[in-house]
């Protein structure tokens, strides 16, 4: 797997993250929508953490400027 994501990329994914996060734990959010927010938090973490988006791949996406240059 190439790296796909950039920093400024992985940066907003753990703030939305966290954000989402905070709205589960305070009950903003409850229910199932609790379960999806979740998901789609994890998910988030775990692309940024990786530095690779599966999603980036299939629409020709790229925000590493390490893979742009060669």
């Amino acid at each position: 797997m190439k790296k796909n994501m950039g920093a400024l990329d992985k940066v907003i994914r753990v703030v939305i993250a966290l954000v989402a996060a905070a709205l589960v734990y305070y009950d903003v959010v409850g229910g199932m929508y609790s379960y999806i927010l979740l998901t789609i938090t994890a998910i988030f973490l775990l692309t940024s953490l990786v530095g690779f988006c599966p999603l980036y791949g299939l629409f020709g996406l790229n925000t590493c400027p390490v893979n742009k240059r060669g």
